[in-house]
């Protein structure tokens, strides 16, 4: 099934649908210059195929384009910044 990852403004969210289905969900709050990513969840029975993985790293690269900051509150954004140590960068300091 084809995987779809989008960034929704208005909801202050970005989703990854798998065959149109939500997957995936990463939410945002937005102050400005930075984005506070507070919380990602995955389908319980979806968990294990690396769909969070992919989001946070869509949503972290569309952050940084946007030449925002991030702080991420959420544990599995810090673990995933933690994995990729090259992507600090784009962190608020």
């Amino acid at each position: 099934m084809p995987i779809e990852i989008s960034h929704e403004p208005d909801a202050h969210r970005y989703t990854l649908r798998r065959g149109g289905a939500i997957v995936s969900v990463l939410e945002y709050l937005d102050h400005g210059p930075s984005v506070v990513f507070h919380h990602t969840i995955t389908v319980p029975n979806q968990r294990g195929h690396g769909y969070a993985a992919q989001l946070v790293e869509f949503a972290v690269n569309d952050v940084e384009h946007s030449g925002r900051s991030i702080t991420p509150s959420c544990w599995y954004v810090a673990d995933w910044f933690d994995a990729h140590p090259e992507r600090s960068g784009v962190l608020a300091r």
